[in-house]
């Protein structure tokens, strides 16, 4: 991809200021300290310095970085097992030019020795009070970090909600002003905005289809709540989300609820370590879903990891569920 010359972050400060207030990234520039700009992690302001040794845990957090042509300040990623291989990626060119830090969870200590000097990752998933890595830690360390608008509703003190789609395009703006890549973020969020009113404009006529997300679980099965981009990518695509109505990300549910909710469609969420085959296969035999009308008709969609984890390819997965809806008999 195209990198934004490094001229670019010597644009005087009130051009740059101006440009930010016009995408709409609740950007100020700091007049006390000129090499800083200030941007919101989650519902508080905080001012950055320009990164050049990030961390990213996951797929999302390193695509946005990679989709806004940032893989020479990267240093490197964490990649828990959940994710699929990196190889897998639109920009597997970028993961392969940084360093895989860990296959594991995100830590203090890993971050501290990779001299990082921002953090990418989302609230109660990298970051954690009870892994006591959170952005308060890193601050008295002098590392800074960012957190994913869409895990941010419920983030201690600095509450931020906004719905996933707007919380993707908000990072991508925000990330912008950070690394001074604006332009470049402007031009990446104007393209996912285009191609989800596309798949708007495309959907189904009548009743929307109840739609149910198997994440995980036998006993009681993991779902996705209003709160996380399978809703919005439902709902984009001309669906319901038959959990929409609950206020939370990723949550657990009951097994009567879903039968009460007779989905039409199943999307299966795909993991590294958890294939979707399994998962149907779970579905078929279990006495709790073999009669679900989705189950019934063989209406599964399989939906990558990194499609329904905040990130660009919230858009790939969002295209093909919509293409997916629109082939089903009415």
């Amino acid at each position: 991809m195209p990198r934004t010359p490094r001229h670019a972050v010597l644009a005087p400060a009130l051009a740059a200021a101006l440009l930010l207030t016009g995408c709409g990234a609740d950007v100020t520039s700091d007049s006390a300290e000129p090499d800083r700009t200030t941007v919101k992690r989650c519902g508080e302001p905080v001012p950055y310095r320009t990164p050049e040794r990030a961390v990213a845990y996951e797929g999302g957090s390193a695509d946005k970085l990679f989709s806004l042509g940032l893989a020479d300040r990267v240093h490197g990623y964490v990649m828990p097992p959940a994710n699929p291989p990196v190889s897998e990626s639109p920009w597997a060119a970028d993961y392969a030019r940084v360093k895989m830090l860990s296959d594991d969870l995100l830590n203090k200590e890993l971050v501290v020795d990779a001299r990082a000097d921002l953090v990418v990752a989302g609230w109660n998933s990298g970051f954690s009070d009870q892994r006591g890595i959170t952005p308060e830690i890193l601050d008295k360390l002098g590392i800074q970090s960012f957190l994913h608008t869409e895990s941010c509703y419920n983030y201690p003190g600095h509450p931020e909600r906004q719905t996933p789609f707007k919380a993707l395009y908000t990072d991508l703006e925000r990330l912008g002003a950070i690394f001074h890549v604006e332009r470049k973020a402007d031009e990446v969020v104007r393209d996912l905005k285009r191609r989800a009113a596309t798949v708007r404009e495309k959907a189904p006529d009548g009743p929307r289809v109840p739609v149910f997300l198997y994440d995980s679980g036998t006993d009681r099965p993991f779902t996705a709540g209003k709160q996380v981009p399978p809703n919005d990518i439902i709902e984009a695509a001309g669906g319901r989300n038959v959990f929409a109505g609950l206020d939370e990300r990723w949550t657990q549910v009951n097994w009567e609820s879903v039968a009460e909710a007779e989905p039409e469609v199943v999307i299966i969420l795909d993991y590294g370590d958890q294939p979707a085959k399994k998962k149907i296969e779970f579905l078929k035999r279990s006495a709790h879903t073999r009669e679900l009308p989705a189950v019934k008709r063989n209406r599964f969609f399989v939906l990558d990891y990194n499609e329904g984890i905040s990130g660009p390819r919230n858009i790939d997965g969002l295209e093909k569920f919509g293409a997916y809806l629109r082939e089903l008999p009415r």
